[in-house]
């Protein structure tokens, strides 16, 4: 038997990470940028009035603390028109917020501090020079690297994309998983099962799993048992994939004759792994292109605890993660769990905040029985339970690993 670590590594070892490619900035979202995006142009462009007011030289309202100033209003300057205005000295020019400065204007006055009449405008607040001015390149100087490569991709650096102008940009592509469900007994949920079918559970959760994780799913859905169709299935897949699922495929004879069907397109181990749920699982590399490839129980619960100890870190690690595990906290346990000697446990479990000392608390979710789907649903966390505790009770602090976030 298999201790996780050492199937972990061997999993993340066959990592396939796609080739980056060039997409739509509106399509980036979420991926990690695979190039230095450098500005080409200074943002702003040119000097712009920050506020809605009036251009001025501030000379010329030095002392308008103590004795407002009128100026004549010499024009106006509006967003997203291109003026070639002079101000002169003594002069006022109405501007709104971001357009463009006249010449020798070096400060703006916001309009509560003004009052415009048949005059002019009377100014009641000496400004600096630059107040409420965004000057040229103020925000990206022409050259400034706006995006770094190895970035993610979120809503700020959407913006910074959007802001010089970038169209496309290249990125680390989602790795493409498959995921095929293997059983007779297996129906889709548009049909109504005979009493020894049971519907596919399995394609639907690993396939929300995977795309959870950031990857592009194909759901293949229900294969019956017939080797020479699942191999044709599979080696479709491999060249389509940059990782294939298949559940219902591991342990016993079943996982033995599935290993031994798919033999002719690589390698396959079915060595168990030390952790419960879900030890009966198998891995390898298949296809020209060596394709991760695994073999996940039957059981839902079991299928799905194996995707996030093992298939979830190998996705993260395909978009380029430096960090491919989900987040992992202490907290203390408020009432006993039991695990297996001798392997690792994931125990599914509810975190808490304490109100009053602020520290993480996790309440065992579901009874014993560890492959109840209900109750699973429930959880929002992974007990872990090394492979030399059988129990642990109240008080004691046990390391817990995130599940996607609840609402």
């Amino acid at each position: 038997m298999r201790s996780v670590d050492e199937q972990l590594a061997r999993v993340l070892a066959a990592a396939v990470r796609p080739s980056p490619v060039r997409v739509e900035t509106a399509e980036a979202q979420g991926l990690l940028c695979a190039e230095e995006v450098v500005a080409e142009r200074a943002l702003p462009g040119a000097a712009q009035a920050a506020v809605d007011g009036y251009a001025v030289r501030g000379v010329d309202v030095r002392h308008a603390d103590t004795e407002p100033v009128v100026l004549p209003v010499a024009g106006e300057a509006v967003a997203g028109k291109r003026q070639n205005q002079r101000l002169q000295p003594g002069q006022a020019v109405r501007v709104d917020r971001g357009a463009p400065l006249p010449t020798l204007a070096d400060s703006v006055v916001p309009a509560a501090d003004t009052a415009e009449h048949a005059e002019g405008v009377t100014v009641s607040r000496s400004v600096p020079s630059a107040a409420f001015v965004r000057r040229e390149g103020d925000d990206v100087r022409e050259g400034d690297v706006v995006v770094r490569r190895g970035t993610t991709i979120g809503p700020a650096q959407m913006a910074l994309l959007a802001a010089v102008g970038r169209d496309r940009v290249l990125v680390q592509p989602r790795p493409r998983v498959s995921v095929i469900s293997l059983g007779d007994e297996l129906v889709d949920v548009d049909a109504r099962p005979a009493p020894e079918q049971v519907y596919d559970v399995n394609s639907y959760a690993l396939a929300a799993a995977a795309r959870e994780a950031g990857a592009e799913v194909t759901r293949v859905g229900i294969l019956p048992f017939e080797p020479r169709r699942l191999r044709e299935v599979v080696e479709g897949r491999l060249l389509l994939s940059e990782i294939v699922l298949i559940a219902g495929a591991a342990g016993g004879a079943v996982g033995e004759r599935v290993r031994s069907c798919l033999s002719e397109l690589g390698e396959l181990d079915t060595t168990r792994v030390a952790m419960h749920p879900g030890s009966a699982q198998g891995f390898g590399t298949l296809g020209p292109d060596r394709v991760p490839t695994f073999l996940l129980p039957a059981h839902p619960v079991s299928a799905f605890v194996g995707f996030e100890v093992l298939v979830r870190p190998l996705v993260r690690s395909a978009l380029g993660k430096s960090h491919p595990h989900r987040r992992s906290i202490t907290a203390e346990l408020v009432s006993p769990v039991v695990s297996t000697k001798g392997r690792r446990g994931f125990v599914r479990g509810r975190l808490l905040r304490d109100s009053e000392g602020g520290h993480y608390l996790v309440q065992p979710v579901g009874s014993s029985d560890e492959h109840l789907l209900a109750s699973f649903s429930e959880a929002n966390c992974l007990m872990v339970l090394d492979e030399d505790v059988v129990e642990a009770g109240p008080g004691e602090r046990l390391r817990v690993s995130f599940l996607s976030q609840r609402s």
